[in-house]
């Protein structure tokens, strides 16, 4: 793997995003109806944070979970809250020029999964460690396809 490869040759562009007031309900059918782990909150294709399934899973085990005794309860709190109030601020972020041997690193550091990639503080996509490790294994199966063909001659 060519870990000097920029993180545009690999990150995701097709972006599911929801923005800061997005009802915490709308945040889970969103990550019940997709393979997703990660859902950047926005306002105009600008980073505001981001939102992983961990953290919905937590807010619903923590707050809502609590309260078992009242179903009209919980489902208020799903409604009544939004993406603002569960989602990580602060966050890393790489520009998509960036090499796949820096997000590895960020990766490395952090107990994270996910990196925005931010270009003109513009929202343009998402590396994940599946991103990295799918092209690495791609790769990998490439190198082994040549290497087949060159013992075959």
């Amino acid at each position: 793997m060519n870990t000097m490869t920029p993180l545009s040759e690999i990150m995701t562009i097709d972006l599911i995003t929801v923005s800061a007031d997005t009802k915490i309900s709308e945040i889970k059918t969103i990550f019940d109806t997709n393979r997703i782990h990660h859902i950047p909150v926005v306002k105009y294709r600008q980073l505001l944070g981001i939102i992983s399934k961990t953290d919905l899973l937590h807010y619903i085990k923590g707050v809502v979970g609590q309260r078992k005794d009242n179903v009209e309860l919980n489902k208020d709190l799903l409604e009544n809250y939004c993406a603002e109030d569960i989602m990580t601020t602060g966050i890393a972020k790489l520009a998509s020029t960036e090499r796949i041997a820096v997000a590895i690193e960020v990766f490395k550091e952090n107990l994270f999964h996910a990196i925005p990639i931010v270009d003109g503080n513009l929202l343009t996509g998402i590396v994940t460690t599946y991103d990295i490790i799918a092209f690495a294994a791609k790769c990998q199966c490439a190198a082994s396809t040549i290497t087949d063909h060159a013992d075959t001659k």
